[in-house]
């Protein structure tokens, strides 16, 4: 069997001890590290599924650590979580600024940690960048066909809005950030106003659900399973 690999970076003995254990129990192959530089040279070597990241750490912080492991080439599809003391709402926005997929207040119990992270692990290995079939809870979103249906019924979406969902779509842990968006939906020669992504959230939104994909101010989007 091909277990996941999960890093842990946290400079608290004790956090890791606890973690290490309930995580190999579930089967998982974890490494782990004490500080930001360890982490990122165990990153590069081991390219882990998921990492989980402590926030205030000697030598380098968790914010600049994520920021330099989402530099890293060969860790873009790894998924970044914070576990970290810290719950206020700053300290929350710069993680996800960073690059994180999600963050964790440490107050969380350990069972429901174990749940989140298998629930991140499973859905992401349903789902591929090339993917031409996706299939998340009761939407499935059909790229050869252009083909977007959900709860059983069909929509036919013009090509920008078909192309922001699968974007979001195909990786539903990821906030993405609107310069990517950009980027990515319309390409770096289309010059396009401010609200051009906002629109098309919009319409989304009135076909698929309000629900469907979430608003993280200042940052960026994320579709909701």
């Amino acid at each position: 069997m091909n277990q996941k690999k999960i890093l842990l970076i946290d400079d608290e003995l004790d956090i890791l001890e606890i973690l290490s254990y309930n995580l190999e129990k579930e089967g998982y192959d974890i490494y782990t590290a004490t500080n930001g530089n360890e982490g990122i040279d165990k990153a590069k070597e081991i390219i882990p599924d998921l990492i989980l990241l402590d926030v205030m750490m000697p030598e380098k912080d968790g914010i600049e650590t994520c920021q330099e492991l989402r530099k890293v080439k060969e860790l873009q599809k790894t998924l970044i979580v914070f576990l970290s003391a810290r719950s206020e709402e700053f300290s929350q926005l710069a993680g996800f600024q960073a690059g994180a997929n999600d963050y964790i207040v440490k107050l969380i119990k350990p069972k429901i940690l174990i749940s989140k992270v298998n629930a991140l692990l499973q859905l992401t290995s349903q789902v591929s960048d090339n993917a031409k079939l996706i299939e998340i809870g009761d939407l499935v979103i059909d790229k050869d066909n252009f083909r977007v249906s959900k709860s059983g019924q069909q929509f036919l979406l013009p090509k920008k809005e078909f192309d922001l969902l699968y974007l979001l779509a195909s990786n539903t842990e990821k906030v993405f950030k609107r310069e990517e968006i950009l980027e990515k939906v319309w390409g770096n020669d289309v010059i396009v106003g401010e609200r051009t992504i906002d629109v098309h959230i919009r319409r989304l939104r009135e076909k698929l659900g309000i629900n469907t994909i979430q608003t993280l101010k200042g940052i960026g989007y994320k579709l909701i399973v």
